[in-house]
C-alpha cells in the first residue's frame, strides 16, 4: 500500500496546461476500499509505477483501460510506445471520450545555479533532465500515435484515433539544495518539494551526528518515510553512502529525527 498511497500523495509538475501538454487529473478514489495487487519488486520503478498507474484507473469508476504498453513497430524493430490508452465517460453528457495518456514519474534535484528554472530539474546523478523528457513526450511520444506505425499498431486491437484526446501525467517528488530557499521554478509546482540534495562533505559534519539514517531500495523510493525501516549511525551510512559514490550513484536517504519526525534527502556523488 506505501506504494499507491506514495503515488497518491506525490503533486503533478504542473496543472492544466504547460508546455503545449494538458495534464490528466487523476480522479478520486475511495482508497479504503482499494485492495492493491503485489507489484513485483524485480522491475524497474518506472514499470512498477504503470502498475501502479493501472490498478488506481481499474479501481476508479470513472475510466476503463482499453490498452497499455502498446508496442510500436517499424518491420521488426520497436520504434516507440504508447502508455495507456483509456476510456472515459463525462458525467453529464454521458458520451464515452478516449485518452492517450503518457506517464512519467520523476526523482529531480533542483540545481539553482542554471539561470533558466525549467532547466533546473535533474535526475540526482545529473542526468534525466526535465525539459529533455518533457520535450521528447511532445514532440515524439505523444506524435507517434498518427504515425502510420501508430496506427497500425492501435487497429490491430481495434482501437481508432479519430477524435481521440491526449493528456500527461507528469509527477515528481523535488530535491532543493540544502539549507537554501526553495529556488524558481516557475511554471513548475513547488508543492512537488520533498526533501533536499546535500554533497558528501557536508553530510559528513556534526549537524548530522545526531540523528539515524536508511538507505531505501529505489522501489521504496516512492514511499513516505516511516518508523518500520532500519535505521542506522551516520558512520555505518557514510560507507554505504561511500560505495555508491564510487559507482557515481547518488543514493536517496532518510533522516530519522524522532518516532515523529523524518525527512528525505539525496546525497549526491558529484
Amino acid at each position: 500500500m506505501r506504494h499507491i498511497t506514495g503515488f497518491i500523495h506525490t503533486a503533478a509538475l504542473w496543472k492544466n496546461k504547460q508546455f503545449d501538454l494538458q495534464q490528466f487529473e487523476m480522479p478520486s478514489f475511495a482508497i479504503e476500499k482499494f485492495t492493491p495487487q503485489p507489484i513485483p519488486t524485480n522491475l524497474r520503478l518506472g514499470h512498477q509505477i504503470e502498475y501502479i498507474f493501472k490498478q488506481l484507473l481499474d479501481h476508479s469508476e470513472n475510466y476503463n483501460v482499453l490498452a497499455h504498453n502498446i508496442q510500436v513497430k517499424k518491420g521488426k524493430d520497436t520504434i516507440g510506445e504508447l502508455d495507456f490508452i483509456i476510456e472515459g465517460i463525462r458525467f453529464r453528457e454521458s458520451v464515452k471520450k478516449l485518452l492517450h495518456i503518457e506517464l512519467s514519474y520523476k526523482f529531480y534535484i533542483i540545481d539553482p545555479s542554471i539561470s533558466e528554472p525549467i532547466h533546473r530539474l535533474m535526475g540526482p546523478n545529473r542526468k534525466d533532465m526535465f525539459f529533455t523528457k518533457m520535450e521528447k513526450t511532445r514532440e515524439k511520444q505523444l506524435p507517434l500515435i498518427y504515425s502510420k506505425e501508430g496506427q497500425e499498431a492501435l487497429q490491430s486491437i481495434d482501437i481508432s484515433t479519430e477524435n481521440i484526446e491526449q493528456q500527461v501525467v507528469f509527477c515528481a517528488q523535488l530535491f532543493i539544495p540544502y539549507k537554501q530557499k526553495t529556488p524558481n521554478i516557475r511554471p513548475l509546482n513547488t508543492e512537488c518539494i520533498v526533501g533536499f540534495w546535500i554533497t558528501f562533505d557536508a553530510f559528513s559534519t556534526n549537524d548530522f551526528q545526531d540523528h539515524t539514517y536508511y538507505i531505501p531500495q529505489k522501489y521504496e523510493w516512492l514511499h513516505t518515510p516511516h518508523q518500520m525501516a532500519t535505521y542506522r549511525s551516520l558512520y555505518e551510512t557514510l560507507l554505504d553512502i561511500n560505495m555508491s559514490h564510487l559507482n557515481q550513484r547518488s543514493p536517496m536517504v532518510w533522516i530519522k529525527k524522532s518516532d515523529t519526525l523524518f525527512e528525505k534527502c539525496f546525497v549526491v556523488w558529484w
